[in-house]
Order: structure tokens, then sequence, then C-alpha cells
């Protein structure tokens, strides 16, 4: 073990700071080197929708950190630094490297070696490859091409063809520091290998430039893939004339402004009458478990906002129970925490109903959102628009304001008559939005 002959000490592990967290950046550490007490931050760390202060939780001295400042991809439960009781054993732990998942994979996937001459026998047909790892480990020529798992793994995640790598390892096979070597190269992307045969045209060159992927991105990536594989969506959508809607806010925002509190928005309406249409239809704010369909008592509604680090799903809590101004100011407030990327899990989970809002800000029509899991429905909002409307008389007209709305339901939890009466009592509270006031 890397530990042997060490004093007394303890690895703290990367911490899961949400259910759904498997891997966690470092944002900065505060502590280096200090006495710690209980209760003192130590370090911030990045997940995938928030940025979390991590605790000390017992005395002693920050004798190593294993992650600093910048580290990224850190797997839950690896160790990011060490404690130690004893100020004089911090000396000790310089030179200290913990075990990692790299080098638990290559113990147990030793890197090959070439096989030997040996006395030539019948030959059997060659094995069907299958598997894009196998394809990996032969060159264009025919050659067999030599590598450790972790660098064939690595490879393929950066689409790099293993023949045009030149091996450091034993025998000249490809190890993972020589994938890492020509990615910081910057070779990727450029002309591609050159044909071997005479008068065969070259492969046409792409010009490209890899993105990194943040954490929230990838989380948020698997989860909505989840959500289209094994979520039956439907969807229905429905017109809503918002000419009283308008009016209303019109005069809540003269009153706001008169005491100085912040405007109400479109969005800040419609969260209230989902509110308020998932407590007359409560079938909706629901989960499906398999066993059972859990029905929520809150109703606690995700607001979709979009940031430069990526799609964030703060919850306005009790919607139901809070005024137009109390959802407007926690709105807002939510929406700037997103965008600083400082949302806690407390900001975020325990929400069971969903709006999306493409119209107001990016004039969007009409959508359909992807449910997100573990809730079974979400609300697609569109922009609203002028339409000529009939009048009473013939050759008579009016014109009136529509917005499309479309909810995405989860079949197992709402019917379509179920998910019908939702999107009625909905468009009934902002056709007639005074009643969202009694």
């Amino acid at each position: 073990m890397v530990a042997a002959g060490l004093p007394p000490h303890q690895e703290l592990g990367m911490p899961s700071l949400s259910p759904t967290m498997t891997e966690g950046n470092i944002a900065r550490w505060l502590k280096k080197g200090d006495k710690l007490t209980p209760g003192e931050v130590l370090c911030v760390v990045e997940t995938y929708k928030a940025t979390v202060e991590m605790e000390c939780m017992e005395e002693g001295y920050l004798a190593k950190i294993v992650h600093g400042d910048g580290a990224k991809d850190i797997k839950v439960g690896e160790a990011i630094a060490i404690t130690v009781e004893d100020e004089d054993d911090i000396a000790k732990f310089k030179d200290f490297k913990s075990s990692s998942p790299e080098s638990t994979d290559e113990a147990k996937n030793p890197e090959p070696t070439p096989p030997k001459k040996e006395v030539a026998e019948p030959v059997s047909p060659p094995k069907r490859m299958d598997s894009k790892v196998e394809k990996a480990r032969f060159s264009q020529s025919g050659d067999r091409v030599f590598s450790s798992p972790l660098a064939r793994k690595l490879a393929e995640d950066n689409n790099i063809p293993l023949a045009s790598i030149k091996g450091t390892g034993p025998d000249g096979s490809i190890i993972k520091a020589d994938i890492e070597d020509y990615l910081a190269s910057g070779k990727k992307g450029t002309s591609a290998p050159a044909s071997k045969a005479q008068g065969e045209p070259a492969m046409t060159t792409l010009d490209y430039t890899d993105l990194p992927v943040s954490q929230i991105r990838k989380i948020t990536a698997s989860r909505l893939l989840l959500s289209k594989q094994s979520i039956p969506h439907y969807y229905l959508t429905v017109d809503t004339c918002v000419d009283k809607l308008m009016d209303l806010r019109g005069q809540l925002n003269s009153l706001q402004e008169s005491s100085g509190g912040k405007r109400i928005s479109i969005n800040d309406l419609v969260i209230k009458a989902c509110a308020l249409a998932l407590c007359r239809v409560p079938q909706c704010n629901s989960s499906w478990t398999n066993d059972y369909i859990r029905q929520y008592h809150n109703v606690n509604i995700n607001v979709a906002v979009q940031t430069e680090n990526g799609l964030f799903v703060p919850v306005v809590r009790d919607a139901d129970k809070k005024g137009l101004s109390a959802i407007s100011e926690e709105v807002k407030h939510l929406a700037t925490k997103a965008k600083e990327n400082s949302l806690k899990p407390e900001d975020y989970e325990g929400g069971t109903f969903t709006v999306s809002n493409l119209g107001g800000p990016f004039g969007v029509k009409q959508f359909c959102a992807i449910i997100y899991p573990p809730q079974s429905g979400i609300l697609a909002v569109g922009s609203a628009e002028k339409r000529v409307v009939p009048g009473t008389g013939v050759d008579q007209y009016k014109f009136a304001s529509y917005m499309a709305v479309t909810l995405s339901c989860d079949h197992r939890v709402i019917d379509g008559a179920v998910g019908a009466e939702w999107l009625k009592a909905f468009k009934g509270y902002i056709e007639n939005p005074e009643s969202m006031l009694l």
C-alpha cells in the first residue's frame, strides 16, 4: 500500500453532495497547512449544479492537498486531502501519493506485450471484431497496435486513431501518457494520415475545435437521456388568450413601482397558474416509483434558467401558497445565483413540476420539453402573438394575443384525460387571472 510506514492519518474523500453526484471539481482551497477546527470551511467544491463549501468535521492539521485548486472530474470518494492529528507529522506527507482509479485500472489490466515467435500452427479463422476497442488495436495496414486499456479508452473518447500514436510503453505499446501527450501537442484535428496506396484520393480533413464539457452538462445530458429512454412521453398543446393576463400584469406592476417592489413578469404569473392547477388536479403533481405512484402534498415548481455554465432548474417551494410579488422576488434571486454558479442543493432539489419558458426570452412559438426526472410533467411556454379573431357579427373581427403552451406528460402517471383536465385548469387561470388572486 502507498500509505505503508506513514503515521496515523485520514484521507478526506470527494464528498457526495447530492444523490446524483458522481464526480466534482475543486474550485479553491481555503485551508493550506493550517490547524483544522470542526465547522471551518476546508475548500469550495463545484458539483454539476452548485458550488458548495466543504466543512471540516474533526480537529487536526492539513498535511497534504492531493488535488489542488482547479482540479476537475474527481470521483466521489477519491482522496482529495490528508489530515493528521500531530503537527509534527505534516512533513512526513510531503511526497505522499494516493492510489487513484487510474493506477487501479492499470493494475487490473496490465499492458500487453507483443507475442513471441512460436512454431507455426494451423491458422484458425480470425475472431470477429465487433467492439470499437478491438478495432482500435489494428492499424490501417493491418498491423496490430498494442496499447493499455486506459489508453484505448482515452483514444476512443477523443476519436484518436491508435495507429497515429508512437508508443513509449513496454515493447513500444501505447500507454495513457502517450495519448495525453498527443492531445497536449494539438495534433488532433490536423491532417489525416496519408494513404499508402498510390493514386488513392486523400481523406478530406475537417477543421474543428473540441470544447470542454462542464460537470453540469455531463449530468444534465445523462438525466435527459435517461428521461427520454425510460419515460413514455406524450404531449398536449393548447392556445391561451393572454389579453387579460397582460392587463392584470400592467396594473400589478404600477402598484409594485409605487411601493418599490420588483416588476412581475408573465413567467411569474405562469408559475402561479401552474401551482394552482396542480392543486386542482393533484394527479399531475406525482412521480412514478414502479411499485406505486407518489403524490406530493407540496407544490414546488422548478424554473429552467439558462446560463453560460449550462441549464439550471432552481425551485420555488410552495408556489401555490405564495403571492405573485414573493414568487417574482424568489425567481429573480434564484436566477442570479444560477448565473453566478452559487446555487446550493436546497436551491434546486425537491421540485415536483417544471416550467420552461423559451417564448418570452427567445421568441420561440411552441416546443416540447423533456420531463425532468423523477417528475411526471413539464410545461413548455411559447411566445405570445397577435391574432385575428372572428367577431359576433358578419364581417366583424378583433385582435387578441394568444400564447401556446405544451404539457409533456409521463403516461405511466398522467393519463391523457388527466393531462387535458390539468391544461383546462391552467388555461382557466391564465384567461381569468383575477381568480388567482382569490
